[in-house]
């Protein structure tokens, strides 16, 4: 199930048309001249980031570029594309203030053959496609996002009608507009749990290759590229879902081996001291999950006119009615945009439209509609703050 991340956005005229990012060829010219700035030369003559700078300096003028031209610019030497690629890069736009918000969608098409993924342009609303996924078509892969990039993890395909449990992970590069190959997981799985917490990235449970249940519990540390197994869950868990809350991974929903039905039970992970305790008031068979400003935000199959918010502080749930008005969906997958919750509904519908919560609006008027929409049938959404 994928994890989300929320923060607060900043949009710049200037850079927000994604149409330019996806479609800008990367191109330079060689000039006959010694001190032009060709790739060769970079890598050849000069040890700095941009010549006569300090590399601190360097850096910040290479983040003030405007996006749409951050593939080009990953073109130009070997040292801008690391410096693009890195936790540093975000880090230096981010302290220059100019991090911007993108959603992200996993669409499938009228037919219900082919999915893709999609990021909608903040300018107009309109859909862009990314560039495919250099795998095989998985189903049951977990999706989270980390230090400004998407990973897209493990999974199965379907060989002679029998599922195949992957141990692959792969990374979009909302910068570069590429995807890489990151390194394997431990255990191969499928229809696990998974969440970014502290940087670092979890996943919990699932089935294995065998179609066993698993209690196996991995972390991803990207400063190594390198999966760890670290503490097992208390029971083998499928079917579950994971968020980071207050520093810690919390692990619910979906069936464990020792209850009958689902499990009410959430599995939380504290990383300071690599422990497991349980809370037994989780929801369960969950349809859709989102963290908003330090929340839980759910909805689960038997009530989907209800979103379940739940509270860390204090271990309780809040039930808000979703209103009729704007979509009469029985079904929603959740996005998170600027500091509100969107509701897109599964049943694509002319009537149907993108219901939106605000938290922090005067009371009866939380529920707006908004026309940010997919292109298809909505799988899963998440939130790129970079």
């Amino acid at each position: 199930m994928p994890g989300f991340i929320v923060g607060k956005k900043r949009f710049i005229k200037s850079n927000m048309c994604f149409t330019d990012l996806v479609n800008h060829k990367s191109t330079h010219t060689r000039s006959k001249s010694n001190h032009s700035l060709t790739g060769e030369t970079m890598e050849k003559d000069y040890s700095s980031i941009l010549p006569g700078l300090p590399d601190d300096v360097a850096k910040h003028c290479l983040a003030l570029v405007p996006r749409s031209n951050f593939p080009a610019m990953g073109g130009v030497c070997k040292k801008w594309r690391l410096f693009i690629r890195s936790k540093e890069f975000v880090m230096v736009r981010k302290l220059a203030g100019l991090l911007e918000e993108w959603l992200y969608f996993l669409t499938m098409d009228s037919e219900g053959k082919e999915t893709h993924w999609e990021v909608i342009d903040n300018l107009n609303h309109k859909c862009v496609s990314l560039p495919p996924m250099p795998s095989p078509g998985k189903a049951s892969f977990g999706v989270v996002v980390l230090n400004g990039k998407l990973l897209v993890m493990a999974g199965y395909s379907a060989v002679e009608g029998t599922a195949v449990a992957s141990s692959e992970v792969y990374q979009y590069d909302s910068y570069l507009n590429s995807w890489s190959r990151l390194s394997n997981m431990n255990v191969a799985r499928y229809d696990f749990a998974c969440a970014e917490v502290n940087g670092l990235v979890y996943i919990a449970g699932g089935y294995g290759v065998n179609g066993d249940s698993l209690s196996s519990v991995e972390m991803y540390d990207p400063d190594t590229d390198k999966w760890v197994l670290i503490e097992s869950l208390r029971r083998p868990r499928w079917g579950c879902f994971a968020c980071g809350l207050e520093g810690k991974l919390y692990v619910m929903g979906g069936r464990s081996s020792f209850t009958i039905g689902n499990s009410k039970s959430v599995d939380i992970y504290n990383p300071e001291n690599h422990s497991w305790c349980d809370i037994k008031n989780g929801c369960v068979m969950v349809t859709a999950h989102a963290v908003l400003e330090k929340k839980l935000f759910c909805i689960e199959w038997k009530n989907q006119r209800k979103l379940a918010i739940f509270s860390p502080e204090n271990n309780s749930w809040t039930m808000v009615p979703v209103p009729l008005t704007g979509s009469s969906s029985v079904g929603f997958r959740f996005g998170v945009l600027d500091g509100k919750l969107l509701l897109f509904p599964v049943e694509k519908e002319p009537t149907n439209q993108t219901l939106l919560y605000d938290p922090n609006a005067a009371l009866g008027s939380e529920w707006q509609t908004s026309d940010i929409r997919p292109s298809g049938m909505c799988l899963c959404s998440v939130t790129i703050k970079a």
